[in-house]
């Protein structure tokens, strides 16, 4: 009767850690995601910005470069 017993309160109490290990495991992936999207959100608009700032070089030096050529004829 009392392996029982134990067996029981030992069948709860691994329960209850498993628990408390998901509970754990759940916080800290939540840390992680917010950590995550505060240095990285910036970082890859930083870049987008960049990106197409690159993308928007060769247009924009091809239009100012018409002008100038214009200015230079009128």
């Amino acid at each position: 009767m009392l392996d029982i017993i134990f067996t029981v309160i030992a069948i709860v109490l691994f329960a209850k850690a498993i628990a408390l290990a998901l509970k754990l495991t759940w916080g800290a992936a939540k840390i992680g995601a917010v950590i995550l999207l505060v240095l990285a959100a910036p970082l890859f608009i930083a870049c987008l910005l960049i990106m197409g700032g690159f993308l928007l070089l060769i247009p924009v030096g091809l239009i100012a470069g018409a002008i100038a050529l214009m200015k230079a004829i009128a």
